[in-house]
């Protein structure tokens, strides 16, 4: 029985942890590739979607129709993606604090059943006054 408790804590906080370390390091990395703030922030002011609105040769009518439609077509670009940027961030600092406190959080549950059997044997309930 010892040596399956100590089996179990030595890999708990070994390869276990080693482990959980790896896989919010993958989820962070996925959420960054997922969101590519890099790439979204050097194309901020690039066209959104736009492909007939190149070069336009002819009147100034036409020119000038081309011209507000590229404009209308950057704006438009840079406000998706400035929303992606934003949400982007939200979700790679969620994703940084719910991992950070789930590695850390790894090393108090062995130790939760012993908490609890010590409350349970001084009397503790949680919905009592």
């Amino acid at each position: 029985m010892v040596m399956i408790l100590w089996g179990m804590m030595t890999w708990w906080y070994t390869d276990g942890w080693r482990q959980c370390l790896e896989r919010a390091t993958l989820r962070l990395e996925a959420t960054l590739d997922t969101f590519s703030i890099g790439l979204l922030l050097s194309t901020l002011f690039s066209p959104f979607r736009q492909i007939s609105a190149g070069n336009v040769r002819g009147s100034f009518d036409a020119q000038m129709r081309a011209f507000v439609d590229r404009t209308i077509s950057r704006f438009i670009g840079m406000m998706v993606r400035l929303v992606m940027i934003v949400v982007g961030c939200v979700v790679i600092v969620c994703n940084v604090v719910f991992g950070l406190l789930f590695v850390l959080g790894w090393a108090l549950v062995p130790v939760l059943p012993i908490v609890g059997l010590l409350l349970f044997l001084i009397g503790w309930v949680p919905w009592s006054s």
